[in-house]
């Protein structure tokens, strides 16, 4: 069931003139996924596997839309070489909406794991990365998004289990 962080996100989203996202299924971001779909003005195109999902993105991109990517941090190691060789050659501005898997209280053991690397990962690939641990700090997505258009720049947006916890 969404929540009212659910629908803030969509809507900073749609503000912000992202007009299409895909996503790969997450328990964590169920609820922005299921706003996504009740939200006409923005194409929602599921997708099988991250790196598929921003093959879509580019495709999007070049046609005229703005994309952004939902995800989770343990998809991260797949889409290096996209991120790297398309996202990034192209200078396409990709938001990604992760969640952050894997920290402390995380009750799957193979989470642990990525999240040990997830921003070691961004951070050599330069990727600009922002940590939402509380529902406060989400008030920075608008101006994250619009970083992301200017700069010409993938930006990652990490939202932890603290995070859906606190806005539930």
């Amino acid at each position: 069931m969404a929540t009212e962080m659910d629908h803030q996100i969509v809507k900073d989203l749609k503000a912000a003139g992202i007009d299409y996202i895909t996503s790969v299924p997450c328990k964590q971001l169920a609820g922005v996924i299921e706003v996504l779909d009740e939200t006409p003005e923005i194409m929602h195109m599921p997708s099988n596997k991250e790196d598929e999902g921003m093959g879509l993105c580019a495709v999007a991109f070049m046609g005229g839309m703005k994309p952004a990517i939902v995800m989770q941090n343990t998809a991260l190691g797949v889409v290096v070489n996209t991120l790297a060789t398309l996202i990034q050659f192209y200078q396409i501005p990709l938001p990604m909406l992760i969640s952050y898997r894997g920290e402390v209280g995380e009750p799957v053991a193979c989470q642990v794991e990525m999240a040990l690397h997830t921003k070691a990962i961004l951070n050599q690939l330069h990727i600009p990365t922002y940590h939402f641990h509380k529902p406060e700090d989400a008030a920075e997505l608008p101006g994250i998004l619009e970083y992301a258009q200017m700069a010409s720049k993938p930006v990652a947006i990490l939202c932890d289990a603290s995070f859906w916890r606190a806005s539930a």
